[in-house]
């Protein structure tokens, strides 16, 4: 497990966000395409590529993608 690969999957979650602008330091609450349905989709791909279990309290603590990556990765068996 790797932080470009996590970031690389967690960018797949964007549809109208450009892939180039979302980086580890990136906040990803600011992201204009960010919504409560991106949250839940974040949540299905971390069990689903990484099987940890992530909650909404998880997002809430973090502000950049490097901050969620840090918790899957603290998390992986």
């Amino acid at each position: 497990m790797n932080l470009n690969q996590f970031i690389e999957h967690f960018a797949d979650l964007f549809d109208e966000t450009d892939h180039d602008l979302i980086k580890a330091d990136t906040c990803f609450k600011d992201l204009e395409e960010w919504s409560s349905l991106l949250a839940l989709s974040v949540i299905a791909m971390i069990d689903e590529e990484y099987d940890v279990e992530f909650k909404g309290d998880d997002i809430r603590g973090s502000n950049t993608v490097e901050a969620l990556f840090n918790i899957v990765k603290s998390r992986v068996g």
